[in-house]
């Protein structure tokens, strides 16, 4: 024998909630409005002892009552009560949003740090050009004079090879060459692959 467990001050007299259901699984409103009246306060303590938020409880009450109304012909009386069908539905529902808060939360955070993080760690990328540059400079070390000029001449200051040739008083064919040779040697030294 089942033992009615009444949750409120008195009984409610008039139909039982199971009767209610039965009648809102068939589209009755005022059936509704009744199951309403006695599980509203039920289910808005459920919740609120989930959430600890008084407006987001009042909001997933409401959530969870048009959830009743939609989903009342999936209840089936053999499984258990209304009232315990119903409670369940909304221990699950502040559960999810207690999920769904925390979640967007981590969402912020982890925006909140991509955000303030640089695109590229400034420090370590001035080390790589410093150390770059060295190693550059300690191979042109490594060419012949006239070699380490005519790159030097080229390419840092953007001369053309006719005008590094008539600032070093060379012909034109042996600054080519010069340059040619020159960036073979720098290639190695730099240890890039052709």
């Amino acid at each position: 024998m089942k033992e009615v467990v009444h949750i409120g001050s008195r009984a409610a007299a008039g139909p039982d909630l199971q009767e209610l259901m039965a009648r809102v699984a068939r589209g009755d409103q005022r059936a509704f409005s009744s199951v309403y009246d006695v599980v509203a306060a039920p289910v808005l303590g459920v919740v609120r002892a989930v959430l600890r938020d008084h407006a987001q409880s009042e909001e997933v009450t409401q959530e969870v009552l048009v959830e009743v109304w939609r989903t009342v012909p999936r209840y089936r009386e053999d499984r258990g009560t209304a009232m315990n069908w119903i409670l369940t539905l909304a221990h699950r529902r502040a559960i999810d949003r207690v999920r769904s808060v925390e979640a967007a939360s981590a969402r912020e955070h982890k925006a909140a740090l991509l955000a303030h993080t640089p695109a590229f760690d400034e420090v370590s990328e001035q080390v790589e050009t410093r150390l770059e540059r060295e190693q550059v400079r300690r191979c042109l070390r490594t060419l012949t004079e006239v070699q380490r000029q005519s790159v030097s001449l080229a390419y840092y200051r953007g001369l053309t090879y006719r005008q590094v040739a008539e600032l070093l008083s060379l012909p034109l064919g042996t600054v080519k060459t010069r340059l040619r040779d020159g960036l073979i040697r720098l290639r190695d030294c730099l240890g890039v692959s052709a």
